[in-house]
């Protein structure tokens, strides 16, 4: 009875007043597994993370947060204290959405188990997943007064869940645009909240391109907020750019930050008293319910990530434009603005060509792939050498005339690719891939070229538009035998991200100096190629969620297969890499030039290729 009694108290008995940051400051453990420094959470470690941490409050009145966070910032464990105090001290329904179903499991397992089975109040609130009807599993955690779902984006059953108070959406740049054709998978979550008057929901992720940025979107829409610092020279309060980053002579070390009012500079060894000293402010009006914040890793704290680092990653990526990208949003906190496209013009690419001879890899080069794209009338084939860091050379383009049903042109190929290349050492050199386009109407042609020339690096590819797609897939075999099923040693097809090639090789063909990324021309190139070559820009378009999405479209009237030619022979390059060590491939490559009449790189599965070539033919 007195069991009754006291659970009957526990629950007439109100809420302390306790905040997200105090509640973490007071229980929350971080494990060894999930944490570079395991042990009792300190808020004042992460300053910055208080004030958005207790918008998450149930004492607080704003109901949505928005973190437009750079990489080892604190966002992540910010969201698992919010995760924390409210199994402990806010219970309530709450659905954690990640970009996919795999990623959900992940947070389960390496973060929610650690902190649960780390701090104490948590592992008493929720029963080992080992036991019996403990209602603790991958996807789902009960505790008194609540229950915590787990999904990903990609799910749209996981997101038509039951009514939740409590909103987690992690990473929301990397969900799809829309779900099974239900809509925006942020939207869909968000409504499951509609019902409680004290919802809360908690918005993070590092933003990615301009336009295409839910992130971006959602911080615009808020009060955009910025941490203020005090200089320690001035004591002026400014929020932290990178423009104000200075260092000497390309070295790293020597960052320092220059105050915008004084001008004087000061290393990082004042950042902690900054931090401790420093306040969010908004600069815009907002609608008073949504919270916004944007970080830089400028601000990650002393021991974490360092202006040195931030420096040192910024030189390697400045002359390649997806690296850059890649810097911008995880280092800055910015979205990367993706105008190369319109900045691209043939006009522009046709002055900057060199003198070297076509049909000779020059001087820098290490590797040779061709990509072929197959016309009703016509095959168009351009050769591409490549050097360190995917510095590349047109070596070669032709159009060759016929039908491709007929295998005189197929010959034709043959003799114009399939054979030895000058080198500029003196070595001569074989393509180490060819990549043929078989979404065309030639499929059958192409697959049969291919099969009877994988020993020679040529793979049959079609293009698929999706974005974010890897620049080329895994292989699927394609050939079947009078039994229906597919062959062992048959023709191969591989899909090619063919927006993703884009979008990186337009970046690249921005680039107005040469080294890492950068795409040469010789003089002979004719002006129809470089039309060809710009003949697509990418458009806005929205989709039936009403998100806004770029896609690659051709000119009207325009002709564009010297794009795609140079698509397929980058297509072949990341061929390459998946047949060799990537962290070596460039000094294998390197070292076959020292060799008279080098022979392409092959993987081990070639040395038995030949073997069982008479064994395919008879099955075939």
């Amino acid at each position: 009875m007195s069991a009754w009694a006291d659970g009957f108290r526990d629950g007439l008995r109100p809420e302390a007043e306790l905040t997200v940051s105090e509640w973490a400051d007071q229980y929350r453990m971080l494990s060894s597994k999930a944490s570079a420094e395991p042990g009792q959470w300190r808020t004042s470690r992460t300053p910055y993370l208080q004030e958005p941490m207790d918008c998450l409050s149930s004492s607080s009145t704003v109901q949505r947060v928005v973190m437009m966070f750079a990489a080892q910032t604190g966002k992540t464990e910010a969201g698992s204290n919010w995760l924390g105090y409210v199994i402990d001290h806010a219970p309530g329904p709450m659905l954690c959405v990640q970009p996919t179903v795999e990623m959900a499991k992940r947070l389960s397992k390496q973060r929610l188990e650690s902190m649960i089975s780390e701090t104490p109040c948590l592992n008493k609130k929720i029963a080992p997943a080992r036991s019996r009807d403990s209602g603790n599993t991958m996807f789902s955690k009960e505790f008194p007064g609540g229950m915590m779902l787990l999904t990903g984006a990609n799910s749209a059953t996981g997101l038509r869940s039951a009514p939740c108070r409590y909103i987690f959406a992690d990473e929301i740049d990397a969900f799809p645009a829309d779900v099974d054709g239900e809509g925006d998978p942020v939207s869909l979550a968000e409504k499951r909240a509609t019902t409680f008057a004290r919802r809360k929901v908690l918005l993070t992720s590092t933003p990615t391109v301009k336009d295409h940025s839910r992130i971006e979107i959602e911080y615009e829409r808020s009060d955009q907020r910025k941490f203020y610092v005090p200089c320690p020279k001035c004591g002026e309060m400014q929020w932290l750019k990178w423009s104000q980053v200075k260092w000497e002579d390309n070295d790293p070390k020597t960052a320092e930050y220059e105050c915008e009012k004084c001008k004087e500079r000061f290393p990082e060894l004042h950042k902690p008293a900054m931090l401790r000293a420093g306040e969010w402010r908004a600069t815009a009006p907002g609608d008073g319910r949504t919270r916004g914040y944007q970080l830089s890793g400028l601000y990650s704290p002393l021991g974490w990530f360092s202006w040195s680092d931030m420096v040192e990653e910024f030189l390697r990526a400045k002359s390649d434009a997806p690296a850059l990208k890649t810097w911008l949003n995880t280092r800055c906190a910015e979205t990367w603005e993706e105008d190369y496209a319109s900045k691209v013009s043939a006009d522009g690419l046709r002055e900057r060509c060199e003198a070297y001879a076509m049909g000779t890899l020059p001087d820098g080069s290490l590797a040779l792939t061709f990509g072929i794209d197959v016309q009703d009338n016509r095959l168009a084939i351009s050769g591409w050498a490549w050097g360190r860091d995917e510095e590349g050379w047109l070596i070669y383009h032709q159009e060759i005339y016929g039908d491709p049903s007929r295998a005189d042109l197929w010959k034709q190929v043959d003799e114009a690719v399939l054979k030895e290349w000058p080198h500029a050492s003196g070595a001569k050199l074989r393509p180490d891939a060819v990549a043929i386009d078989s979404g065309g109407h030639f499929t059958a042609e192409v697959y049969q070229f291919a099969r009877e020339r994988a020993r020679q690096g040529v793979i049959a590819i079609k293009g698929a538009s999706q974005r974010n797609k890897a620049v080329i897939g895994k292989g699927a075999k394609v050939d079947i035998n009078s039994r229906g099923r597919t062959m062992k040693r048959g023709a191969m097809v591989f899909s090619v991200g063919t927006d993703t090639a884009k979008t990186t090789l337009f970046a690249r063909l921005k680039h107005n100096e040469p080294g890492e990324g950068y795409l040469h021309f010789p003089m002979d190139v004719s002006e129809e190629y470089f039309k060809q070559l710009t003949a697509e820009k990418q458009v806005m378009k929205y989709n039936r969620g009403g998100f806004p999405i770029r896609e690659w479209v051709k000119k009207p009237n325009a002709r564009n297969e010297a794009l795609d030619t140079l698509v397929y022979a980058y297509a072949g390059l990341n061929y390459l890499y998946q047949r060799r060590d990537r962290r070596t491939i460039w000094d294998q490559f390197e070292r076959r030039l020292e060799e008279p009449n080098a022979a392409p790189l092959r993987s081990r599965k070639a040395v038995v290729a030949k073997a069982a070539a008479s064994s395919f033919v008879q099955n075939w």
